[in-house]
Formats: structure tokens, sequence, C-alpha cells
């Protein structure tokens, strides 16, 4: 469980106790969704924690681990900085960043890790407005014959059944109007598949409290829409 601790040394077996401590005294799934929003709330209205900012102090106390509140598997894009957006500092949150907040093999096995070993109970799977993987999906399920890299093909597949689905499900509405409406079926799409695809995280799920939500960040406001959670299921 603990491959790169020494427990012969007395720095090992620092570690080692630090690890349980933050996992007995981890706060709840539903504290940390509240802390969140208090956090995005401030961040909205630009009334940022002078904490978030207290790098120093941070860096000394997290000197011996971390232990996070809150995982956040959120896109890559350069305007969604999960930190900033839910107004957060060093070591808060777990984050997870690639193109189109998908759940592919290394992201689902970052979050295992957050969950199982630092005892974080809250996971947001969050998409964003105007999510340009999301709409290079959407112009290649339009366009199949478009060229993508190797690498991004595959990314994009991963994206491609939320935007089947919606839009078979909506035939007769204009491709434009659907695509908020694929972003959140994206999201839910890969916070279900990371329920399918990992064990570990069922598990927690069913057993240890942790919580799986998901959200849409708005660009233009700065919000974040959490979703029901009886749409995650």
């Amino acid at each position: 469980m603990y491959p790169n601790v020494d427990f012969r040394t007395t720095r090992g077996l620092q570690g080692l106790l630090y690890a349980q401590h933050i996992r007995s005294s981890m706060i709840s799934a539903h504290d940390a969704l509240r802390r969140l929003k208090d956090g995005n709330k401030r961040y909205a209205t630009e009334a940022h924690s002078y904490e978030s900012f207290s790098f120093e102090k941070q860096r000394i106390d997290l000197l011996e681990g971390q232990s996070p509140f809150a995982v956040i598997l959120g896109c890559s894009d350069s305007r969604v900085p999960a930190e900033l957006v839910f107004d957060q500092g060093l070591g808060d949150l777990f984050v997870v960043r690639v193109a189109g907040n998908v759940a592919a093999t290394s992201q689902i096995g970052s979050v295992e890790f957050a969950v199982s070993e630092l005892g974080t109970r809250l996971v947001v799977v969050m998409g964003h407005a105007n999510c340009g993987a999301v709409i290079a999906a959407l112009n290649k399920v339009q366009n199949p014959e478009g060229k993508l890299t190797p690498s991004l093909f595959r990314l994009i597949e991963r994206i491609q059944p939320a935007v089947e689905s919606v839009l078979a499900e909506n035939p007769s509405t204009e491709i434009s109007a659907l695509i908020p409406e694929i972003i959140k079926a994206n999201v839910l799409s890969n916070l279900k598949r990371m329920r399918s695809e990992s064990e570990v995280i069922s598990r927690f799920e069913a057993e240890e409290g942790l919580l799986i939500v998901g959200a849409e960040y708005c660009l233009q406001t700065g919000q974040v829409e959490f979703f029901d959670p009886s749409e995650s299921e």
C-alpha cells in the first residue's frame, strides 16, 4: 500500500502516521461539497479568501503530506482552473485535468489514488460551457471523414457516445442548440464510466461514504452548477 515509504526511518514512520491521520480526520463528502459551493460563490463574486493565497505557510504545512478534501476531474481548458474556480489553496484539491474531462484509465487511476490512499470522500466530474473537445466530438460525428491525430481521435471517441445519444433523442433540434445538453451528457457519461470501470470507486461509494457528483462551469458568470445527485446515479 505504501511502496515508496521506508518504515525503517523516522521520516517513513511519520509519513505512515500522517497518512493514517488524514484518512481518519477527512471531512465528509457533504461538508466537502458545501465547501466547494461556498468557495465558488466567493470566486464568482470576487470575494476571495485570503487563506487561499497564503502560499508560504501552505507549503510548510504540506511538507509531510497532503489531505485534499475533494477530487476534481475537469477539462484542461486554460479558462477553468479548479483551484481558482473554487477559491481553494495548495493541498485542498486533488485535480485531474484532461480535455473533455474524460474518464480514461489514467484519470480513473488518479481518482482511485485520492480516494483509497488520501481518504478523499468527494469526487466531482466537471464540464464547462463551450468545451472545445465536446465540439470536436460533435464535428467528428457530423463529419466522420474529418482528419484527427490518432491520439486526439482516441480522446474524442470517449465523448462521442454522449454526442450520439443526445442527437438521437433530439433529431429535429438545431445542432448548435444541443451543445449545452451534450456537455452535460458527457459529464454524466464519464461519471458513470468511472463507476463501471473501477471496483475501488464503486466499493468506496457503497461502503465508505464516497460521493460522486457532476457539475458544469459557466465561463461567463464563473458559477458552477452542481447536478442533482439522482442524475449522477
